[in-house]
């Protein structure tokens, strides 16, 4: 992607773009005809399987207001206990986190959620089941922007661990 191209993207797409150059990922981020919000409109408009949408979910760490991002498979549910128990000392919990606490902590809107570049430090978590692929997309900061990576190349771009975060079937 070449700097005229970046310019002419959503401000946070260009954040992501500028993390991947940086980083010498291979994809850039892909701006897709219509919005993909959910994890089931990214998997249509990419004509791939649900599983391989890395969708990204936004708690607050209620004892001192940290976003709390667990990236997961599409087709699963996140375990909120699980994920309380890995990030929350001594009996602290996690909440949901509203539309403004997403967008004032990551920098993104719902929906655009992305897994780096976000605007403030937040705790990640990356569930183990995205390692049932060797190709996963992920949000790119905007609704209509998605790039393209491996289940690794997420955990190297974001430093996160590995853990298994979601809801038994």
């Amino acid at each position: 992607m070449c700097g005229a191209e970046l310019h002419s993207l959503p401000d946070g797409v260009q954040r992501v773009a500028r993390v991947l150059q940086d980083a010498t990922h291979p994809h850039a981020p892909v701006m897709l005809d219509a919005a993909a919000r959910t994890a089931q409109q990214a998997a249509d408009a990419l004509g791939v399987g649900l599983g391989q949408i890395a969708k990204s979910i936004v708690f607050r760490r209620k004892p001192d207001d940290v976003a709390v991002l667990v990236v997961t498979s599409g087709d699963l549910r996140v375990d909120e206990k699980k994920v309380q128990a890995l990030c929350c000392a001594d009996g602290g919990k996690l909440g949901r986190a509203d539309a403004d606490f997403v967008k004032r902590t990551t920098g993104f809107s719902i929906g655009g959620v992305t897994p780096l570049a976000h605007a403030t430090a937040v705790v990640t978590l990356i569930d183990e089941q995205l390692f049932r692929f060797d190709e996963i997309w992920a949000a790119a900061g905007h609704p209509h922007a998605v790039f393209r990576l491996s289940p690794a190349q997420l955990q190297a771009l974001t430093g996160a661990p590995v853990h298994d975060v979601t809801a038994a079937a």
